[in-house]
Order: C-alpha cells, then structure tokens, then sequence
C-alpha cells in the first residue's frame, strides 16, 4: 500500500502547490499594486510644488521623510507578500484535503471489488480447466474452452492488475515477457471485436523482443491501448501497432485514425474515469472516457520502470506511445 499511497501524496502537493501558486500570483499581484500606487503618491506629495505651497489659514501640513517612507513601503509589501504566501499554502491544503480522501477511497473501492472478483474467477477457471480434462484432443470444442481458459486467465490478470494498483500489491510471475508474442496474441483477440466495424489492426510482430515486466502486465497494456485506439476509430478505419527495441527500450506505439482527443488536455487521459468532449462522428461508438484502462497503464508502466505518453493528437488520430525497459 506505500507506493499507492506515495502516489496519492504526490497528486494531493501538485494540486496544492497549484492552488497556492494561484493564490500567491493573485494576492502578490494586488500587494504590488497597492505598494506601487503609495509610491507613486508619496513621489507626487514631494513635488517642489507640492512643498512650496501656501497653508491656507488654520491648515497643519507635516512633512515626512520619502526616503523612510519607501523603506517602510517595500518592506511591508515584502511581509505582506510573505504573509500571502503562508495563508495561501495553508489555505491549498484544508482545499485539497478531500482530493486525498476521494483518492484513498476510491482505491479502497478498487482493491475491494478486485477481491471480491477475485474468487468468482477463480472458480470459473477451475471449471474450465475440469470441462478441459474431460475433452478429447480431437474434440472440435477443445479449441473453444482452451480459448475461454485464456480469457479467464486473462480476467484474473486484469484483476490482479487492479490490486496491484489500488494496493501497491508486488506483480507475480516472471518478470521478462515475450513482447512480440504477447503483442501478437493481443491483437489476433481484438480483431475479432474489430471486425464487427470494418476496423483494421495493422501490425507486423518483430523477432523476439522481451521486456522487464510480467506477461499478464504487458498484456494488459497491449490490451488496453488498443481497444482505446478502436473506440477512437470510425467504421472501415485502420489501427496501427508497432513494437520496437531501441537500446535498453522497448517502444510499443499505438495510432488510431480518429479525430483526436478534444476537451482535455492530452496529458489528463491516464486520470481514472477522465471524459472528453463527444465526438460527432458517423462510426464511433457511443464512448466519451477512458475509463481507468489508460490510469491502469500508466500505473502499470511505473511500477515496472517504464512511462506512457501521448506522442500525437490531431484531427488526423492519435498515437500512444509506451516505453518499457529491456529484458
């Protein structure tokens, strides 16, 4: 649960520190202005003109140092300032504090319903793999439930992917995953959702290219990745996938052909649940977020030493580009 939480902290102090940037900047800019204003009062009070006019009868003028009195000016704008400064930091962080509270139930709320997932699929797999025994090798079904045996499995991986990034839970399993294989396997699966609209999935597997992460990880963000990529893409579009090692990187780069990620900055698509504005186009489905499949990759990525970006968005599509450290 520390690096959940670590990374709870980070997103509650950048959010802090950007309201107390705010905050400062406004209340800064008002203390300079008053202090300016003085200034420019006291400079005009000690005209000449100014000092060499006439009382008028039963009139007090008192006369007073400039010098000291812009001394005294700048250094009340620089306590003001200060003074700004400390209220508005303390005044972010009883702002934040929800954001830090929503953050940790939400993950209490993932990790939860990923144990709770957790057993049902556990025995739906174990079922399977009964039904399994019992077929004969030229059985015409065995290919079938070897098949939902795999998607099973992948279902607890998800799951487990989940956990791991709701609770900082370590990743199981070897930590060297054929990339090329697993890439392949991924997209043969989605093609079947993507034949249903016309949508091609280009992708031409390289030699063997293995990355420093459990398979059911790199599954996962393969999976993820792409089906964001269909769901971008209209009817008769196209879907590009390309791996690559590059030094000590693996680099695997999704493109779609859609219109592009608009209202919200493209950084913001790996938040939880994060929306964008709708796209009227004919060929898209119904879908404005992201849901948590992109969070869940970034997630994913970090904990395994690796990043995911946005490389390109415009009306000509989109691309993605994960980064993943070299077995």
């Amino acid at each position: 649960m520390t690096r959940a939480r670590d990374s709870d902290t980070v997103a509650v102090r950048k959010a802090a520190a950007s309201v107390t940037r705010q905050i400062s900047i406004a209340t800064v800019a008002l203390v300079v202005l008053i202090v300016i204003m003085a200034v420019i009062f006291v400079i005009w009070q000690s005209q000449p003109s100014e000092l060499a006019e006439k009382q008028a009868p039963g009139e007090d003028k008192i006369y007073i140092d400039a010098g000291a009195v812009l001394v005294a000016l700048a250094v009340i704008g620089v306590g003001a300032i200060v003074f700004a400064a400390v209220i508005s930091f303390l005044i972010a962080r009883r702002a934040v504090r929800p954001l830090g509270q929503a953050l940790a139930l939400q993950r209490a709320f993932v990790a939860d319903a990923s144990h709770e997932l957790r057993t049902p699929l556990a025995v739906l797999d174990a079922r399977l793999q009964l039904l399994q025994r019992r077929l004969t090798a030229d059985d015409p079904s065995a290919a079938t439930v070897a098949e939902l045996r795999g998607d099973a499995a992948a279902l607890i991986g998800i799951v487990s992917e989940l956990l791991a990034a709701a609770g900082g839970e370590p990743d199981d399993g070897e930590r060297a995953a054929d990339a090329a294989a697993d890439a392949a396997s991924v997209v043969a699966s989605l093609r079947l959702l993507a034949a249903e609209r016309d949508v091609a999935i280009v992708f031409s597997p390289p030699s063997a290219v293995r990355v420093a992460m459990p398979t059911v990880g790199f599954r996962r963000c393969v999976t993820a990745l792409v089906d964001n990529a269909l769901a971008h893409t209209p009817d008769g579009g196209r879907v590009e996938v390309e791996l690559a090692a590059i030094g000590d990187v693996v680099a695997l780069t999704v493109s779609d052909h859609g219109p592009g990620i608009r209202g919200i900055a493209p950084e913001r698509v790996f938040e939880r649940f994060a929306h964008s504005d709708p796209v009227d186009a004919d060929g898209l489905p119904r879908r404005r977020g992201f849901g948590i499949g992109l969070a869940l990759v970034r997630d994913v990525a970090a904990r395994n030493g690796g990043t995911v970006r946005v490389d390109h968005t415009g009306p000509d599509g989109t691309s993605f580009v994960l980064e993943l450290p070299r077995a």
